[in-house]
């Protein structure tokens, strides 16, 4: 999704900045952006798994810098749906700092500059799992829940300032974070792939603060609105359980 944001202001003519932890791909990236839309690119190497440290080193290369669009994009989720003792203690700290932390920190960062200016776009991309929570997936939907509500309550205390900050609750995109699940690694109507979905969100900035920014998503969305949680809870435990492929833990011994 990220690399879709950056074509796609690109393509409107912004420069655009990179933040991931695989430099190759981030140069790669930033490379096909001059070549193919003519802007001016930087690349920032960090790793928003490691937590609160990397945050000054990132302001320092942000210094100076005009951000007028920040998309807080990044986001994992289990390697497969997975009862919470079963997943790897690393994962699930992991899954707080991208999914949580970095969404905080980045706009820590760059909110500032933004209020001095009295402009800027945040865009915080949650998902339709923050509206119940999700089985197998508990962590994910958590801080979804986390992503929204911290967004919507942004976008309060700052729009005096001139600031719009528009959460993005999406259902499922076609990208590597869901690579667990043929049907859903699979583009359709109901699966968009990121170029789509993409598009499509940019078209509501402006329009809706809080969005799944997908004309199906919206449908998915108000069917969730009008439907007992029970029954989501049951039916996101039986798609999952069928997709659940994770070693079990072994009984500890007394």
């Amino acid at each position: 999704i990220g690399k879709q944001y950056a074509r796609q202001l690109a393509k409107r003519g912004l420069n655009i900045i990179l933040i991931s932890r695989n430099l190759e791909k981030l140069r790669d990236t930033a490379q096909e952006l001059e070549f193919d839309f003519r802007v001016r690119t930087q690349v920032i190497q960090a790793d928003l798994s490691e937590g609160r440290h990397i945050y000054s080193e990132i302001a320092r290369q942000l210094e100076g810098k005009e951000i007028g669009i920040l998309i807080n994009n990044a986001g994992v989720m289990y390697d497969s749906p997975s009862l919470f003792l079963n997943v790897p203690e690393k994962k699930l700290v992991e899954s707080v700092n991208i999914n949580m932390m970095a969404v905080m920190m980045m706009t820590y960062v760059v909110l500032p500059q933004m209020v001095e200016r009295k402009k800027g776009l945040i865009v915080n991309i949650s998902s339709i799992s923050s509206f119940y929570p999700l089985p197998l997936m508990a962590i994910y939907s958590a801080s979804k829940v986390f992503v929204d509500w911290f967004s919507m309550a942004l976008d309060y205390e700052y729009r005096d300032k001139g600031i719009t900050v528009q959460s993005l609750i999406p259902s499922y995109i076609s990208t590597k974070l869901v690579r667990f699940s043929n049907f859903l690694s699979t583009p359709s109507i109901i699966v968009p792939d990121a170029e789509t979905f993409v598009k499509s969100s940019l078209q509501t900035i402006g329009v809706s603060n809080r969005t799944t920014g997908f004309w199906t998503h919206g449908l998915q969305f108000w069917m969730y609105e009008h439907t007992p949680q029970w029954f989501w809870n049951a039916a996101s435990w039986g798609m999952f359980k069928l997709i659940d492929n994770t070693p079990k833990l072994k009984p500890k011994s007394v």
